[in-house]
C-alpha cells in the first residue's frame, strides 16, 4: 500500500490544497502528461517527476532560453509545465532505476505516463504488475491516437494530431488556409482530460478501495472539443470549414475593423443586436438583418455594413460605448498586454516562484480558485519553481531508503 505524502518528509514546500496528501508519480515528458501532473501539483499534491538521465526533452526546446546564475540555459518551455514538482533522474532500464521505480510505485496514489503504447510493458511494468505492487494505484496513460485500434501505435505530436483530428480544417481564414491553434491545444487538452479522469478514478477508489487505468489521447481530446462543429456533421450532415474570425452560426460574432485597428463583437441574441444598432445608428429591422438566421445568411453584407458604421470610431471609443449599452465586445491583446492587465493579475493568473538559478521568476498561474463556505478564499498561493534536473534526487533516494 502506498505511503501518503503527508507521512513523509517532502523536499518541496508548498501550501496545502484540495489534493494535499496525494502522491503523483510523473513518468511523463514533453507537454500533455507534464501538464496533467502540474495541475495536481498546483492543488497541493506531491508530484515526483522521474526524468531520464538526459532530462525531459523540453529542457532543450528553445529558444527562448534564459541563462541561470550557474551559466546553464533554462528553457522557458520547460518552465511552463513543471512547477510544483520534485525531479529525480533515473535510468529505467537499469537495475537501480527499476528498484527505485518499484518503491515509488508502492508509495504513490497516481502514476502518469505518456510513453508510446507498450513501452512501460517492455520496461517490466505492465498494468497487472503495477496493480500487484499497489492495488490502489490510479494509472493515467496518454497516447497520440489511442492505445488500440488500427493506428493505435502512432506517435503523437500536437500539430499532427490537430490536423488528423479535424481541428485545422475549421481553423484559418478560409477552407484553403488550414491553421493550427497558436498553442499546443491537443497536448493541453489531453492533460486536462487526463487529470479530470484521474480525479474521477480517485473518487471511485474511495468506494471500491482499488485503482484503475484512465486512458486518453491527443485524438480523443481534440475530437472531444469539436462541440457544435462535430454535430454539424454527425446530425446535420454538413462538413464544417474554416471561415476566419466569424462564427458559423451566430452573427454578428467576430472581428471587425474600426478606425485604429479592430475590435471583437458578439451579439448572442436579437436584443443585443438591437442595442448594437442603436449605438451605431443602424436599422435592426433592415432587410436580411432582423433575425440571427437572416444575418448568418447575409454575413458578408452584415460585415460590410458594420465596418462602415465602425470606421469613424477608435476601438477604445467603441468599447466604452458598447460596455455602457450592454453589448459584449473586446480588444485583441498581445501576451504582454494580457500579463500586464490588472484583471489577469487579480485572478491569480501570474505567480512568483523562487527558481534555484533564475531567482524570482514569474509564471502563468493556475486557472482555478477555491473558496470556503464562509466566502474566505482558500486557493493555494505558494508555488514551487520547476525543478533543476535531479534537483531532489538525493533527498528522494534517502526518503525511499528510510521508508523501505
Amino acid at each position: 500500500m502506498p505511503q501518503r505524502s503527508d507521512d513523509a518528509e517532502e523536499t518541496v514546500t508548498r501550501a496545502s490544497g484540495p489534493l494535499t496528501g496525494t502522491t503523483v508519480l510523473d513518468l511523463t515528458r514533453a507537454l500533455a502528461g507534464p501538464h496533467a501532473a502540474m495541475m495536481f501539483g498546483d492543488l497541493g499534491a506531491r508530484v515526483i517527476k522521474v526524468e531520464a538521465p538526459g532530462g525531459d526533452e523540453t529542457r532543450g526546446w528553445g529558444p527562448p532560453f534564459v541563462e541561470g546564475s550557474d551559466g546553464v540555459d533554462v528553457a522557458t518551455y520547460f518552465l511552463s509545465c513543471n512547477r510544483n514538482k520534485e525531479s529525480l533522474a533515473l535510468d529505467l532500464k537499469s537495475e537501480d532505476g527499476q528498484q527505485i521505480l518499484t518503491e515509488l510505485i508502492r508509495r504513490s496514489d497516481v502514476l502518469m505516463e505518456n510513453f508510446r503504447p507498450g513501452v512501460l510493458d517492455r520496461l517490466g511494468f505492465p498494468t497487472d504488475r503495477l496493480h500487484e505492487l499497489n492495488p490502489r494505484l490510479v494509472i493515467l496513460s496518454i497516447s497520440g491516437f489511442g492505445h488500440d485500434g488500427p493506428e493505435g501505435g502512432r506517435p503523437g505530436y500536437d500539430q499532427i494530431a490537430q490536423g488528423e483530428a479535424g481541428l485545422m480544417s475549421v481553423t484559418g481564414s478560409g477552407p484553403d488556409d488550414p491553421q493550427r491553434v497558436g498553442v499546443p491545444i491537443g497536448d493541453l487538452l489531453s492533460g486536462m482530460y487526463g487529470a479530470y479522469g484521474v480525479l474521477a478514478a480517485l473518487l471511485e477508489r474511495e468506494r471500491t478501495g482499488r485503482g484503475q487505468v484512465v486512458r486518453t489521447s491527443l485524438l480523443a481530446s481534440l475530437v472531444g472539443v469539436h462541440a457544435f462543429q462535430g454535430t454539424r456533421w454527425t446530425v446535420a450532415g454538413e462538413v464544417p470549414q474554416a471561415q476566419g474570425n466569424h462564427h458559423p452560426s451566430i452573427a454578428p460574432y467576430g472581428l471587425f475593423r474600426c478606425a485604429d485597428g479592430a475590435i471583437q463583437i458578439a451579439c448572442g441574441n436579437d436584443t443585443m443586436w438591437r442595442r448594437l444598432c442603436t449605438q451605431l445608428g443602424l436599422d435592426p429591422e433592415a432587410p436580411g438583418m432582423a433575425t440571427n438566421g437572416e444575418r448568418v445568411a447575409h454575413r458578408g453584407e452584415l460585415i460590410e455594413l458594420l465596418e462602415q458604421a465602425l470606421a469613424p470610431f477608435t476601438g477604445a471609443e467603441l468599447l466604452d460605448r458598447f460596455q455602457e449599452a450592454g453589448v459584449p465586445a473586446g480588444k485583441v491583446r498581445n501576451l504582454q498586454e494580457v500579463y500586464d492587465w490588472e484583471q489577469t493579475r487579480s485572478q491569480g493568473l501570474v505567480v512568483d516562484v523562487e527558481h534555484p538559478t533564475l531567482g524570482t521568476t514569474q509564471l502563468p498561474g493556475p486557472p482555478l480558485r477555491f473558496f470556503a463556505a464562509d466566502g474566505e478564499e482558500v486557493t493555494p498561493t505558494r508555488h514551487a519553481s520547476p525543478p533543476l534536473l535531479d534537483e531532489h534526487g538525493t533527498s528522494l533516494r534517502a526518503w525511499l531508503k528510510e521508508e523501505g
